[in-house]
């Protein structure tokens, strides 16, 4: 491409560029780019009291971006991207949803799906069933060995153990000797 195509192209550009400048109205008054068009159905009152109301910053956040645009305080994307320090693609992302799913959609909390619990539900469920029978584990190396025939769950002994102990809160107790204490004294005076 050489040099007067370019010049060529740019021409009708730099024209509206020196209108623009020497006119008077400045850019922003001339081109109102990026002015927001959200029909927002809550009030401002109500708004207020959701603010208030949120306990997370994602909700409060979101709230803000409404109540900023129902009281006239923004105008522009813009103008609301700098106040809340987020880029123009998250807020107008944001307002699709609001338009698409409303306010509960714009609020909602997806859930991650995080680490899967090394004992499943149903195996734990078994587990605490068989703990309120009579006949009760020893001790967890039992515990593991049964998991492994009855659920095929392998499980390492710190997991059992925190399952059974603070999860399911039962105590293996260990039955000891009635004479423990009086053997023990014996076997030092021995000594």
């Amino acid at each position: 491409m050489n040099r007067f195509s370019v010049n060529q192209t740019l021409r009708p550009f730099t024209f509206f560029l020196q209108f623009i400048l020497y006119s008077g109205l400045g850019v922003e008054n001339f081109l109102m780019a990026g002015v927001l068009k959200l029909d927002i159905t809550e009030t401002g009152e109500q708004l207020k009291t959701l603010l208030a109301q949120q306990t997370t910053a994602r909700g409060k956040e979101r709230i803000q971006a409404l109540y900023l645009l129902k009281i006239g305080q923004v105008k522009t994307l813009k103008e609301l991207s700098v106040v809340l320090g987020r880029d123009t693609a998250t807020l107008y992302r944001w307002f699709q949803k609001y338009k698409t799913e409303g306010l509960e959609g714009l609020l909602e909390l997806k859930k991650g799906q995080g680490r899967k619990p090394a004992i499943p539900k149903e195996a734990m469920e078994r587990l605490k069933q068989r703990l309120q029978k009579a006949e009760k584990f020893s001790n967890y190396g039992e515990i593991r060995s049964w998991l492994k025939e009855e659920c095929g769950v392998d499980a390492s002994y710190k997991v059992v153990h925190e399952a059974v102990r603070y999860r399911l809160k039962v105590k293996l107790k260990a039955p000891r000797n009635k004479g423990f204490r009086k053997k023990r004294q014996q076997q030092e005076t021995l000594k």
